[in-house]
């Protein structure tokens, strides 16, 4: 089901945290001027804030221990033991909408 979460004018850097009550981890919101992905905030290593990292490449680096999540499909490099969730993202004029 397509739920709004988020205005792009709320995104500050290209960068938004969204809360969920459906969801137990918060959601980062990344915008790249052309494209937002949605993927879990937390490293699958130690919990780190993603909302933190650099976007390198296509990737979200962990600020604590360099582990890179792929923005498409999650996936991770050690030290992370597995991936993190990603959301299917629509917009539609300035809403974004999230498939949760």
């Amino acid at each position: 089901m397509w739920t709004p979460v988020a205005r792009l004018s709320e995104f500050r850097e290209g960068r938004l945290v969204v809360r969920r009550p459906e969801h137990k981890r918060p959601i980062l919101l990344l915008h790249t001027g052309e494209e937002v992905f949605a993927l879990e905030d937390l490293c699958t290593h130690d919990d780190g804030p993603l909302h933190e990292g650099e976007v390198e490449e296509g990737a979200i680096v962990c600020p604590r221990h360099g582990a890179r999540f792929d923005l498409r499909t999650g996936r991770g490099t050690l030290p992370a033991p597995r991936p993190v969730k990603v959301f299917p993202v629509r917009v539609e004029g300035e809403v974004v909408y999230l498939d949760l």
